[in-house]
């Protein structure tokens, strides 16, 4: 199959013949029930994770090779390239209207979608909550029991091909509003409070010890993180730009709940 998207990607010709968009189509089949990701997790200590390029292709190749058509739900007419997602009672995941989710991403057991979105290529694991007005951008890639709240934008990365998705890890909370973009990666059981702005090359700066950790669009397990500002030079001056910054850790409780609740209470986040 990787070699045929290749072969797709490096000679758009091919397309015309059924057979072949009859590949690019099994890939997206793939991606939506799960059995494919644009972007996978290692089994090793450091936790890395590695993007599947040809995934990726294969969802550009579908949008090339897709028509236009009208699809109607209800109230609602919608005019696009890529159809919805559908038999959510059978994968066991609540959907709340207006929520919509493309053809092409996967919804775990257990999700619920407040009135939110979530865009072709995404991956939503087991019980996460994605909240209302909440986006989850192409290829997103977002872990089991994650709290995305109100209003939380999580970035889309099609192109190029071998840019990293956003990742959200297990048990991660994006505080309302917050932004995460550009590859940027949070990691496990992480607390991101309210307007919390993250891409792939964001400061992120530790401030619980002696001295400052810095960070590049990472933010470690159990970190519990909050906007913030550092003083940066430019030609007219010295100027103020953002930055986010760790200003606690979340215990490694077995319970989510409480040990989310505390973090909250004993660092004063608003989420």
């Amino acid at each position: 199959m990787v070699d045929k998207i290749e072969n797709l990607w490096s000679n758009r010709e091919l397309l015309a013949k059924p057979e072949s968009l009859q590949i690019v189509r099994d890939v997206i089949s793939q991606l939506d029930s799960g059995v494919l990701r644009v972007a996978t997790p290692s089994t090793d200590e450091a936790g890395e994770w590695k993007v599947n390029e040809w995934v990726k292709k294969a969802i550009l190749l579908y949008f090339i090779s897709q028509q236009m058509r009208p699809e109607e739900v209800g109230i609602f007419t919608f005019n696009d390239k890529i159809p919805l997602k559908n038999k959510f009672e059978e994968a066991g995941v609540r959907v709340v209207p207006p929520a919509v989710a493309r053809y092409g991403s996967y919804l775990a057991k257990g999700v619920i979608l407040m009135p939110s979105y979530v865009n072709i290529g995404a991956y939503v694991d087991e019980r996460t909550m994605v909240d209302t007005w909440a986006t989850v951008g192409s290829c997103a890639q977002i872990g089991k029991d994650v709290h995305l709240s109100g209003g939380v934008g999580i970035g889309g990365v099609l192109e190029p091909p071998q840019a990293a998705p956003v990742i959200i890890e297990d048990g991660a909370f994006i505080g309302s509003r917050c932004i995460v973009v550009e590859g940027a990666r949070i990691s496990k059981r992480a607390v991101l409070g309210a307007g919390v702005t993250i891409t792939g090359s964001s400061k992120i700066i530790d401030v619980t010890g002696a001295k400052p950790v810095e960070y590049k669009g990472y933010v470690p397990a159990n970190s519990v993180v909050i906007p913030g500002s550092y003083a940066k030079q430019f030609p007219a001056g010295e100027f103020h730009v953002p930055c986010a910054i760790i200003i606690g850790q979340r215990k490694s409780s077995t319970d989510l709940k409480t040990s989310l609740n505390d973090a909250l209470r004993e660092n004063n986040v608003s989420v």
